[in-house]
């Protein structure tokens, strides 16, 4: 399931993933809020979480994740991933270069660090 934050500024957009992170979850919360903060900012920071919960994606989270990454690849102005799962950070930082923002990646325990880097 994915969660909102709300404790960010508004062009921050603050995702909380927890359990099995679904394509409706991408469908219902993760895409219209993506619009939604498209349609007051030209660009827009991510900071997605995904802490001591997460149990992982399904298929169609993980296509709707590059489908929405490559929709509004011209949005986005940093993205920071916090996460302990290797895998995922180090998929992250390969692809990272094809995105025309910067993306960094943080552990669960700096996830306030994150949250400072992401509103700069």
């Amino acid at each position: 399931m994915i969660k909102i934050m709300n404790d960010l500024p508004n062009n921050v957009l603050g995702i909380s993933g927890e359990g099995k992170i679904t394509g409706t979850d991408y469908e219902t919360i993760l895409m219209p809020a993506v619009e939604d903060k498209l349609k007051r900012h030209k660009k827009i920071n991510l900071l997605y979480h995904l802490g001591d919960k997460y149990t992982g994606f399904d298929l169609h989270a993980i296509f709707d994740d590059a489908k929405l990454g490559f929709q509004h690849l011209s949005a986005w102005d940093k993205i920071a991933l916090v996460s302990d799962h290797e895998l995922i950070n180090t998929t992250a930082k390969l692809f990272g270069f094809m995105l025309p923002c910067t993306l960094r990646t943080f552990k669960n325990d700096k996830l306030e660090e994150a949250k400072k880097w992401i509103i700069e």
